[in-house]
């Protein structure tokens, strides 16, 4: 089908090349024209999206999450990492089903398809029913099976994962990719971490883990090990694969210059640690030095909610704040993060998070229409800075289109909230007498 989007294009390859009054050409899933439309030619449109008022962006890219904890929202707020985990959040998961991970999953998959998110990388548990939900809701995903390195399951788990990917790497059309999901090194032990290693170089795969997210973490393993988390993971070989390492919060300049050297990627997770008091994560700092910074909201269980726009502005906001520099973090860096930072972090760089030809479209039309859009000076800073994922009118992934006039076309939406309140019930028991359950 041949697709043709009018707007203003923010193609994401520099800061000064929106395009207003531009097009996009979609022929088979495929960009294949960027510009203003006298430069189109030979392109009968099957079906036009947007108008003057309307933002093109590439689809955002959730680096970090963990879907199906969807179903943990609101359930244990206002605590600590560590007494959030083992108190809260690990017991009920010990009680998950494969059920309730696939509709905690389609959940996720929904509000992020509402809010412009069309790519996220998840770590969790029942991943075959998370890559159905992934294939089921149209979305595009890197997917790892989470990892706990001590225990009697550890070589089981890993056993698992090695099957995960080979069953659905490059399955649903291309749009999921997988990665092995060793937890954290508090959780992995080193010798662990190598045979992880090892088993990506052999598969051909990323590694997607948790790094130095809270002060304790970081302290408690310079205590075990006499160095930091990012030493450990480069002394143990985890860092000579492609690593997607979430938080980084408590890294030192050490740190951030083996990131850099070693080419690996960090996912920001900017209201996920203030929430969780985890700290400021040094942004700037890992930019200037040359690390690839994706954006991610972490799960929704300590966010609460999967919204990529609202993440842009606090990650741009907290930046500030913290250097007291008004000029930290820019709004176009902000949109970088959430789009081809996220991209290449997932190792997908060639494929989306730009609007360029030869991409896949995976594109989101913002409707400009809105007050708090008004007077349009400058559509970027509106984006990350007003921008609400109520304001997300059309998405499509893969050329095709997922959400229009902001409904899921891919998903029976009530269908999807019937089935979490069920999951959620079994998982709780006996609501709380606020809950709505």
């Amino acid at each position: 089908m041949d697709i043709l989007i009018k707007g203003t294009i923010v193609p994401v390859t520099g800061p000064e090349d929106v395009i207003r009054d531009g097009v996009v050409a979609v022929r088979d899933g495929e960009i294949v024209y960027v510009g203003r439309l006298d430069g189109l030619n030979d392109f009968s449109a099957d079906k036009i999206f947007g108008g003057a008022e309307t933002a093109v962006l590439p689809g955002l890219v959730n680096a970090h999450t963990h879907a199906a904890m969807t179903l943990f929202r609101s359930y244990a707020d206002d605590l600590p990492l560590m007494k959030w985990l083992e108190e809260a959040i690990w017991p009920l998961e010990n009680r998950l089903k494969a059920a309730d991970v696939y509709w905690g999953t389609l959940l996720a998959c929904v509000e992020m398809l509402l809010g412009g998110t069309t790519t996220f990388a998840d770590m969790y548990f029942f991943m075959n029913e998370v890559a159905a939900a992934v294939q089921e809701s149209g979305m595009r995903a890197s997917l790892s099976r989470g990892l706990i390195g001590y225990g009697p399951n550890a070589g089981e788990a890993l056993a698992e994962s090695r099957e995960f990917i080979l069953e659905w790497h490059g399955k649903a059309g291309g749009r999921v990719s997988c990665m092995l999901g060793p937890h954290a090194p508090y959780t992995c032990p080193p010798e662990y971490l190598k045979k992880v290693a090892e088993t990506a170089a052999e598969l051909g795969v990323g590694v997607h883990i948790h790094v130095a997210e809270t002060r304790q973490e970081t302290a408690e393993i310079r205590k075990q090990h006499g160095c930091s988390p990012v030493e450990l993971l480069a002394g143990c070989g985890l860092l000579d694969v492609q690593v997607l390492a979430a938080h980084c919060v408590h890294v030192s300049p050490g740190d951030i210059e083996i990131l850099a050297k070693k080419g690996t990627a960090v996912a920001h997770n900017p209201e996920s640690n203030m929430k969780l008091a985890s700290g400021i994560a040094p942004v700037t700092d890992l930019l200037g030095a040359g690390v690839t910074v994706g954006l991610g909201t972490d799960g929704a269980a300590s966010n609460n909610n999967l919204d990529m726009l609202e993440e842009m502005r606090s990650a741009a906001l907290l930046q500030k704040v913290a250097r007291e520099d008004s000029m930290a973090l820019p709004a176009y860096t902000a949109l970088e993060m959430a789009t081809i930072g996220g991209a290449r972090a997932l190792g997908l760089g060639q494929v989306i998070g730009t609007i360029e030809t030869g991409k896949r479209a995976d594109l989101v039309l913002v409707d400009l229409r809105k007050p708090h859009f008004y007077p349009p000076h400058d559509v970027v800073a509106h984006i990350v800075y007003a921008a609400r994922a109520g304001d997300v009118h059309t998405v499509l992934v893969d050329g095709k289109v997922v959400v229009d006039a902001g409904q899921v076309l891919t998903v029976n939406v009530e269908t999807v909230l019937d089935n979490v309140r069920e999951s959620a019930r079994g998982l709780v028991g006996k609501p709380k007498e606020r809950s709505l359950l």
